[in-house]
Order: structure tokens, then C-alpha cells, then sequence
């Protein structure tokens, strides 16, 4: 008998309840992306928008409720160097990850949220795939982070199959294209290949922040801002990389098994 079987007869039952039951989801302590308190920002500063390389953190005009900060999460590669070097205390580090959006402008916090106003799931989609998803991997150009955090979605903790979502091969047999990396210029041609292999009715996933908007090496010499302008996305998770629970809930958010929890660059519980 192999050792990894009788260690697992010994432990007995590795995979979480989580997101079917329980809230054992793996990522407690994760660092997820900065929170902002604009109340908190002093005139004329703008440290944070200096030290931000991937151009997460802009200024903007003041509006009538004297918002001068946005952050765009889309871009965002929770590297937190904007915490450290706030001097007033506005950005903290959270463990907010929980990012999956079907709008892009969701990603960009803004000083008021509304109520109601996340985008709802495709109709239909729940009456095609409401039981199963085959998904289709193209790394376009990737560093391999994400891909690391992918592999663990098959491990015995998240074990992806108990929730009906299967990685295959081929692109003909795929109902979404999960993309990772900024599309560098040298794999866009097999990106359009994949999605083009692929039977209708078909649905992207963007995962994470390179895919998302580029990153840190977007609008380069050697690829372009992510998926924008290049596909349809339906569902966007930023992060760098999204954690394997981030990923299961975009999942189960374009299957309309899972709310989208944030709204306006806001994390709703």
C-alpha cells in the first residue's frame, strides 16, 4: 500500500465543507487587497500614488463629498506598499480576497456604494451549467503564480470535482476559457485560437491582476493591458495571484451559485 494512502486512511477526510457548508475556507489570515479611509487623507499627499508601480492608486478631482483617491483593484497586485508608506493611516492592509466581479468598473473603489447594483449572472447560464463546468486554461504569458494557486484547486482540501467544475485539455470540449497572464503579443494568437475552438454558448474568466488589466507589465513592448479589448470577460478576479478560494467563488459567481460580493470596489459580508 502507498503511503499517501494509508496516511489518508489514517487522517481520514481532508476536503473542506466550504462553500457548500461551513465557512472553513482555507484563507484565514490571507492578506487580500488594501482598504481605504479617505476621511483620512491629508491635503496635497500623494505618497501612496507615487509608490504604486502598477498604477493601482490615481488621483481624481474632488467631488462633493471630497473624494480625491481611487484605487483600481483591477490593477491592484496587493504588494502593500502603499500601506507602508501612508503616512496618515488611509490605506490599511485586510483580508478582503473575496474580489470576483462580472463588471470591470466594480473594481474601482468610489466614495459612495449602492445599495444594489451588482450585475447579475447571464440568463440562462444556470440552465446550462447549473449542474457542471468544463473549463479550458490558456496561459497567456503568465509568471506562473496563478498557476500555482490553480494546481491546489485539485488538491484533496478544495477538491473542485465535488462541486461539479472540471479542467479539460481541449477547447471543444470547454464551456469557459479561464485566462491567466497580461496576453503577451506571442501567445495571443493560441488565445484566440482556444476561444475560437470553443461551442457556443462559451464565457471567460479573467484571472488575476494580469489578466484582469495587465498588471505591472501592461501596454508593454511585449503584451497588451490583459484580456481588455481582446475578448468578452464575464467574470473578473483580480489579485496576485487570487487565492484557490477566490477562484472557487468566481466559479460558482458565474454559475449563480455564489452572490457577488463586491460592489463600487467595496467587499460587502
Amino acid at each position: 500500500m502507498p503511503i499517501w494512502t494509508l496516511f489518508g486512511l489514517i487522517r481520514g477526510k481532508a476536503t473542506t465543507d466550504w462553500p457548500l457548508g461551513g465557512t472553513d475556507h482555507g484563507q484565514d489570515g490571507t492578506r487580500g487587497f488594501p482598504r481605504l479611509h479617505i476621511e483620512r487623507c491629508a491635503p496635497g499627499c500623494s505618497e501612496c500614488v507615487a509608490a504604486c508601480l502598477p498604477e493601482a492608486i490615481k488621483l481624481e478631482p474632488a467631488s462633493e463629498q471630497g473624494a480625491r483617491v481611487s484605487i483600481d483593484y483591477g490593477r491592484c497586485v496587493t504588494c502593500q506598499v502603499c500601506v507602508e508608506v501612508c503616512p496618515e493611516g488611509a490605506l490599511e492592509s485586510s483580508t478582503d480576497w473575496a474580489f470576483g466581479v462580472q463588471r470591470r468598473e466594480d473594481l474601482v473603489w468610489e466614495q459612495a456604494l449602492a445599495s444594489s447594483d451588482a450585475q447579475e449572472v447571464r440568463a440562462g447560464i444556470r440552465r446550462y451549467f447549473g449542474r457542471s463546468l468544463h473549463v479550458r486554461h490558456v496561459d497567456a504569458g503568465s509568471c506562473n503564480g496563478c498557476e500555482s494557486e490553480l494546481r491546489a484547486l485539485n488538491n484533496p482540501y478544495y477538491n473542485l470535482h465535488r462541486l461539479g467544475v472540471f479542467f479539460t485539455p481541449s477547447p471543444r470540449f470547454a464551456d469557459l476559457l479561464l485566462v491567466t497572464g497580461p496576453v503577451t503579443y506571442a501567445m495571443r494568437d493560441a488565445l484566440m485560437a482556444a476561444y475560437e475552438g470553443m461551442p457556443e454558448p462559451r464565457w471567460v474568466l479573467a484571472m488575476g491582476t494580469c489578466a484582469v488589466s495587465g498588471g505591472v507589465t501592461g501596454g508593454g513592448y511585449a503584451c497588451a493591458n490583459g484580456l481588455e479589448g481582446i475578448l468578452p470577460v464575464d467574470v473578473y478576479v483580480p489579485g496576485c495571484p487570487p487565492n484557490p478560494a477566490a477562484m472557487i467563488g468566481a466559479l460558482l459567481l458565474l454559475l449563480g451559485r455564489m452572490p457577488q460580493r463586491v460592489v463600487r470596489g467595496r467587499l460587502r459580508d
